[in-house]
């Protein structure tokens, strides 16, 4: 499957919204575009390390971007932001499925895959680190999912949810059944310790990130 490769102009934002309320494929298709990157990302982290290295993100997310664009005709568009959220989650399901079969069949760990090129990706994991953390390479991309790897799963849920599907503390509360307090408190903490871990295994390069 594949999609254009050239984003809308800023003034054409509300064409294509509307477009895509009429079921537009083309306009539908232009949003999954400017949501792959993030969608990517949140993929690759919610994955965990093992079922990162038995199944390629990239084949995941065109998986999911081709069952949206399979399923118009139960589609609803009521807005750029509850469609994220809704493509968000049919990744989240993806995932869910993937994890039950690769615990059904075991995999050998021989078809493990060699870490991608980060470039589409790698913006989106740096809104999860400080401006002085923010850096370009793969080993950083390798650094983060280590870190992020390493979270309590309440952290990891909170700050993918937040950071990454964009939702908000309220939304991510009534989600994971906490106060909304308790999810400030779970995003903030996460961050800081997400912060630390990739210092602590980014070394001397920590200090140039």
């Amino acid at each position: 499957m594949t999609f254009p490769t050239e984003p809308s102009r800023p003034g054409d934002t509300q064409a294509l919204l509307s477009a895509a309320a009429a079921r537009d494929r083309g306009a539908i298709e232009q949003l999954l575009v400017r949501h792959l990157p993030g969608l990517e990302a949140f993929v690759r982290l919610r994955m965990g390390a093992a079922l990162r290295g038995k199944a390629t993100p990239p084949d995941l997310v065109q998986s999911v971007c081709r069952e949206v664009l399979e399923d118009l005709s139960s589609f609803e568009f009521r807005g750029e932001a509850p469609f994220k959220h809704w493509l968000f989650t049919r990744a989240e399901n993806k995932l869910k499925e993937k994890h039950r079969y690769h615990q059904a069949q075991r995999r050998s760990s021989a078809r493990e895959q060699a870490l991608p090129d980060g470039s589409t990706f790698l913006p989106a994991y740096q809104s999860l680190c400080s401006p002085t953390q923010q850096v370009a390479a793969n080993e950083a991309v390798a650094r983060i999912e280590s870190a992020f790897d390493q979270l309590p799963d309440d952290y990891r849920e909170a700050i993918s949810l937040h950071k990454l599907c964009g939702l908000s503390h309220a939304e991510i509360a009534e989600r994971m059944q906490r106060s909304e307090g308790a999810v400030r408190n779970l995003v903030y903490r996460g961050i800081s310790r997400l912060a630390l871990l990739v210092d602590a295994t980014g070394g001397d390069d920590a200090t140039k990130m």
